[in-house]
């Protein structure tokens, strides 16, 4: 690796991060905004559930084009674009006057959203050497996690004084504050990484665009590792993202604030165990082992969600931060996949895993919100929809199922021992 200033490679990779932690915070707002949404539209849990997802279609449909133009084009100059697109898409849906203007401002922040996580990862891999890789990722999911974090209780108090709609312009001035500081910070390499770049270039004309495209859609890895990360990363998207809240306030009869609080907490768990368990596995030195124990832990744990009756706020957050701990191990995955595929092709391949990744929470929102409806005996409160304890148990099922899915795919991916297998792309 070029020898170049630490500091200033964190000072890059943090400053990128802040678009993930403003992307982050639109996806996660709906914990704080799903009742006002539905009584200024007018919808139920499905409608509600698909209007979330709109950023997962918008996601699913982009981030693997995405990969493939940020290994070929500069890195800085798609970031200050994707977030100026998601600073006007966050506007568009705080000035949105029907269900339909909100589903296409929601699509086009998910469109911005492709680029966020793509783009740190690409400079990451970048700016550190591959054994620091985990655990720089798991700031990279940190910061993203902290905007999560806002979007919950902080979020809360302020749509219950001002409204959502002036709450969510208030979220995109921070956005444009955030843009000021990466136009002035980031750059998309170090200056002695001008060679290898230019090299990664040349391996990428030589094999051509449809065959390096070939080449990460047929490594089973990035599959297994992609869908590993998509599985483990659902209960952040139905509990920290959409669901949550509701839920907890319509079966265990918590406050809106304590709610929040509740749901939150998957946030500060994954704040926490982003880079504690990045940088252990660094220092393991592998990959698949502790991917496969936090999933058994994650597994216990969303069942215990479901199972537990009559919890304290104090206990549920404790429930609710350790899963967030667990889950995190998600994270490894990209590693994995970056170990696991010529530098040349880093965002291509993280881009396949991205596809199934965001698939998920595609996938999943809206299947979390039919179940919902399945059994719902249509009643509702002040034009919000209420649901049972046996509406809520069906829908999360999803949870436990699909992580020991998860498990079965760590199991089967191939260990790197943190190194890469492949420098260079074989023509």
């Amino acid at each position: 690796m070029p020898n170049h200033s630490s500091k200033q490679a964190w000072i890059v990779v943090l400053s990128a991060s802040l678009f993930f932690f403003f992307e982050f915070m639109q996806m996660t707002v709906f914990n704080s905004i799903s009742g006002e949404l539905m009584q200024a539209f007018n919808i139920n849990g499905t409608r509600l559930g698909i209007l979330a997802a709109g950023y997962f279609y918008a996601n699913v449909i982009f981030l693997f084009p995405v990969g493939i133009i940020l290994d070929r084009f500069s890195t800085r100059k798609l970031i200050i674009s994707g977030l100026s697109l998601c600073i006007l898409a966050t506007i568009g849906m705080a000035l949105a006057t029907n269900y339909y203007l909100a589903l296409l401002a929601r699509f086009l922040i998910g469109t911005a959203g492709s680029l966020c996580f793509l783009s740190a990862s690409r400079l990451a891999s970048r700016w550190f050497p591959t054994e620091r890789l985990a655990f720089v990722i798991g700031v990279v999911v940190t910061m993203a996690m902290l905007g999560g974090f806002i979007a919950q209780t902080p979020m809360t108090y302020l749509v219950h004084h001002v409204g959502w709609r002036v709450a969510l312009l208030s979220d995109a001035v921070l956005g444009v504050l955030f843009l000021i500081i990466i136009i002035r910070t980031v750059y998309d390499f170090p200056p002695h990484y001008q060679t290898k770049h230019q090299e990664n270039l040349q391996q990428l004309n030589a094999l051509g665009f449809w065959r390096s495209i070939a080449k990460a859609l047929s490594n089973i890895q990035n599959w297994l590792a992609g869908l590993y990360t998509s599985l483990l990363n659902l209960p952040i998207f139905i509990i920290g993202s959409s669901f949550g809240s509701l839920y907890f306030q319509q079966i265990h009869h918590f406050s809106r604030t304590q709610a929040s609080l509740c749901s939150s907490m998957i946030f500060l768990g994954t704040i926490i165990g982003s880079p504690f368990i990045g940088n252990l596995s660094d220092r393991l030195g592998v990959r698949c082992k502790p991917m496969i124990i936090a999933g058994f832990i994650s597994l216990f744990l969303t069942i215990g969600l479901i199972v537990f009756s009559n919890p304290s706020v104090f206990e549920m957050c404790l429930l609710i931060f350790a899963m967030g701990i667990f889950t995190s191990a998600q994270i490894i995955g990209y590693p994995l996949i970056a170990e696991s595929n010529p530098l040349a092709l880093t965002s291509t391949s993280i881009g396949v895993a991205s596809v199934l990744i965001m698939g998920g929470g595609a996938v999943f929102e809206p299947l979390f919100g039919w179940l919902l409806n399945l059994y719902w005996d249509h009643s509702t409160l002040n034009g919000i929809a209420q649901y049972s304890h046996k509406d809520f148990t069906v829908a999360l099922l999803i949870l436990p199922i699909t992580i020991v899915i998860g498990i079965i795919a760590a199991f089967l991916a191939k260990e790197t021992f943190c190194k890469h297998q492949g420098e260079r792309v074989s023509n």
